[in-house]
């Protein structure tokens, strides 16, 4: 009998172990699914349930066992009586008395283990509880948390429906601009087209009486000049120099005219020989006091050549023109890159202008030095300009007065 209570014992313990390790694994499971920990938990109250049902039959069998030592000192009496008929018997009788005390100090160690396991299961407990209130924690978090979502969600799903309905209205208004731009462009286009007609016609038709006057004025010159004293002679000069001038300014009015018609050719340029065919070219034409040159090795660009000469020629001629009151000047020509462009400037040490006037430096007829300084028409540089324009680059300057100016224009690079 003992026998077998020491084997279910063992098969307790062992139940015991295997529901230690069984709890573990439903305490990771615990983190993973809040519905498993439930079902767990019923499973581990019921495994609790049995040992305590089990604790109850140990005590139940150390009763028996008392019982049974009773019994024994009962049998150990008859036995006496009977001593010398149950010697064999009382040998193997104290063979099975040591056997049962060494049972019940295996039975004490399993007991205190048991104690030990059930501190632990208890602990475990324990923590599985903590482990639940922090999943419940976590789940009434991440219920808010989704909440906040479906706010976030139905604010977004407003802000998207304003932001659709704001794009619908911006395709309609730039689909109108569109249509605006288009009309005005034919407007101005058509505009533009009238005032070249316009300038080109007025030029042509100036023409005319301009050359009459200065005709008519050498006539009088050549024919009569002898009856005029000193100040008709005069007042006849200055009549051929002011209708030379208006010729000049029709000139250059009609090439700024042309210049709104003219398409562009692109193609490389070799600017190197370029500036040094201008520059030879104005040498040839001027007199006076002429200034040096110091022309740097200019990198190729791609434009009109023609036009791209047009803007050499006045500015090179401009620079002459504004150091001819001084005496050893230098024009500098040279180049940099910026911005995947080549920016070519004209430097001169001449008489410079006010930088507060630059906004009139481009125009049409603006001027900044009076005709008695330096002659010209004003178109120069609004010519300039216009062609530096239409190769899709700029043109500006920086000047000091009685210091010198630089003028700067951009291009593409070569293709090659």
């Amino acid at each position: 009998m003992k026998k077998e209570d020491s084997a279910k014992l063992i098969i307790a313990n062992k139940e015991g172990a295997s529901q230690f390790n069984e709890n573990e694994t439903l305490a990771a499971e615990l983190v993973i699914a809040n519905k498993e920990l439930d079902f767990r938990n019923e499973e581990k109250e019921n495994r609790a349930a049995e040992l305590i049902i089990a604790n109850k039959e140990l005590i139940f069998q150390n009763e028996e066992k008392e019982n049974r030592a009773a019994e024994l000192i009962i049998a150990n009496k008859e036995l006496a009586f009977q001593n010398e008929e149950r010697a064999h018997r009382a040998a193997e009788l104290i063979i099975a008395n040591k056997e049962l005390i060494f049972q019940n100090e295996e039975k004490e160690k399993r007991a205190s283990e048991l104690i030990i396991a059930n501190k632990e299961l208890a602990f475990q407990n324990e923590e599985k509880g903590k482990r639940a209130e922090e999943l419940n924690i976590a789940n009434k978090e991440l219920a808010f948390q989704n909440r906040e979502k479906e706010k976030r969600a139905n604010e977004l799903l407003i802000a998207n429906s304003a932001l659709k309905v704001a794009q619908d209205n911006i395709r309609k208004l730039n689909d109108e601009l569109e249509q605006k731009v288009i009309e005005r462009t034919a407007q101005l286009e058509a505009v533009n087209k009238e005032l070249e007609s316009f300038s080109y016609s007025v030029s042509h038709d100036l023409r005319a009486p301009i050359r009459a006057i200065n005709g008519y004025t050498k006539i009088i010159a050549e024919d009569y000049g002898d009856k005029f004293d000193a100040d008709g002679i005069k007042i006849l000069q200055s009549v051929m120099n002011n209708s030379k001038k208006m010729g000049e300014l029709i000139d250059d009015l009609l090439a700024f005219s042309k210049l709104g018609r003219k398409s562009v050719a692109f193609a490389d340029i070799d600017m190197v020989e370029l500036v040094a065919t201008v520059r030879e070219e104005l040498l040839f034409e001027g007199d006076g006091n002429i200034p040096d040159f110091k022309i740097a090795a200019l990198p190729a660009a791609k434009g009109d050549k023609s036009l791209i000469k047009q803007v050499w020629v006045n500015l090179i001629s401009n620079a002459i023109k504004y150091a001819s009151h001084k005496k050893n000047t230098t024009i500098t020509i040279d180049s940099y890159t910026k911005d995947k462009l080549n920016v070519y400037y004209v430097k001169d040490e001449g008489a410079g202008f006010d930088m507060q006037y630059y906004d009139k430096l481009f125009g049409v007829f603006q001027r900044l030095h009076s005709q008695e300084e330096f002659e010209g028409t004003g178109i120069g540089l609004a010519i300039v300009q216009k062609i530096i324009n239409k190769h899709n680059g700029t043109v500006w300057a920086e000047s000091t007065l009685n210091i010198g100016s630089c003028f700067y224009f951009s291009l593409n690079h070569t293709t090659n």
